[in-house]
C-alpha cells in the first residue's frame, strides 16, 4: 500500500475499497487478537476516509446539463449540491403553499390513532 503521507492514501478507490472489506472481513472472522484487531481497524479507518473524500471530490466534478445554444453544443454548469439543493427545497416550499394543506391518503387514514373509528 503506498502512502502519501499518515492520512493520506495514494491508490484507486476501487483498491481502497477492496482493502477496506478485507478489513470487514478479517475483523468479522474474530481469529485476529485485540492488537492486530486495533490496527486493521485504523487501516479500515484510513481507508474509508480515502473512499469518502473520493466520492466527495466526484461530486464536486458533477456537471449539469443546462441548455443546448443554437449551434448545438451543449452548455454546462458545476454542480453545485448546496445551491440545487436550496433550489429543490424552495420549489417543494412554493408547491406545498400553492397546494394549501394535504389531504391523507386513505392508506394513512387507516393507520391514523385519531381518525380511526373505534378501537380495534
Amino acid at each position: 500500500m503506498a502512502k502519501k503521507n499518515n492520512d493520506e492514501i495514494s491508490i484507486s478507490f476501487e483498491e481502497a475499497l477492496d482493502k477496506l472489506e478485507q478489513v470487514v472481513r478479517q475483523l468479522e472472522d474474530g481469529q485476529l487478537g485485540l492488537s492486530e484487531s486495533l490496527a486493521q481497524y485504523e487501516e479500515g479507518v484510513r481507508h474509508l476516509k480515502h473512499c469518502h473524500q473520493t466520492l466527495a471530490a466526484a461530486e464536486r466534478k458533477i456537471e449539469l446539463l443546462t441548455s443546448v445554444n443554437d449551434e448545438g453544443n451543449v452548455e454546462t454548469e458545476a454542480f453545485d449540491d448546496e445551491e440545487s439543493s436550496k433550489r429543490e427545497r424552495k420549489k417543494t416550499r412554493s408547491r406545498r403553499r400553492s397546494e394549501g394543506p394535504r389531504k391523507p391518503s386513505p392508506e394513512e387514514e387507516e393507520g391514523d390513532v385519531d381518525t380511526q373509528r373505534g378501537l380495534f
